[in-house]
């Protein structure tokens, strides 16, 4: 969402990409369709930071891709902390898992291949005290529904493109069922009297959501 001459103002000020992140990137750039789904530098420097404030001990991904969003959260959490990454596409398994054996927090991370809806079933009620959902924006409310309950009192949903590189203000996308998805999204929580919530206008848009 931000204009290219501000981000790179906000890049040129904020803490530096890892090495092994820019790897990451670099590769994903030349070997995957869709790289600008990762979540980039300054996302991640802001996961790291949450969960470095959060102290987070457990947390779910709904949408690993890479694995770049992963790896920032497990920068900032607690040594003991246990993030759970659910990815659906299974051809994407040996990238995450290359770098997650490379990264000194990848003992922290456990990859599940699947159904996100499916795979969510398996954690008790308040388990998690933190999610970050990144998935088919097509699923965004069952996904949020489907956690919710697996959320501690006072935990954390960070719900990424919420703002859709502003197609959720534009008639012209408000058909595409991914648009379609996002919009339903927020005006679902928008009604959720359970949650308090912010929409950031970080990137593509990042939503801030306490299970009250």
């Amino acid at each position: 969402m931000n204009e290219p001459k501000i981000d790179q103002y906000i890049l040129s000020h904020i803490d530096s990409e890892p090495e092994l992140l820019k790897k990451m990137m670099r590769e994903a750039h030349v070997k995957l369709l869709r790289p600008r789904m990762i979540s980039g530098n300054i996302q991640g420097r802001l996961l790291k930071m949450l969960t470095a404030m959060l102290r987070p001990k457990n947390i779910l991904e709904i949408g690993t891709y890479t694995g770049y969003s992963a790896l920032c959260l497990s920068e900032g959490a607690p040594k003991e902390a246990k993030i759970v990454t659910i990815e659906i596409d299974d051809e994407m398994e040996d990238f995450i898992r290359k770098y997650f054996q490379e990264s000194e927090y990848g003992h922290k991370i456990e990859l599940k291949i699947g159904n996100a809806l499916q795979l969510i079933d398996n954690y008790d009620d308040n388990y998690f005290d933190l999610i970050f959902m990144d998935a088919d924006k097509r699923e965004y409310c069952a996904y949020y529904e489907k956690a919710f309950n697996k959320l501690r009192k006072n935990g954390i949903i960070l719900a990424d493109n919420t703002l859709w590189s502003g197609k959720v203000v534009d008639e012209e996308f408000q058909n595409d069922e991914q648009t379609r998805g996002v919009m339903e999204f927020n005006n679902h929580i928008k009604e959720d009297n359970r949650i308090e919530k912010v929409i950031l206008p970080i990137r593509d848009g990042l939503t801030i959501i306490r299970k009250k």
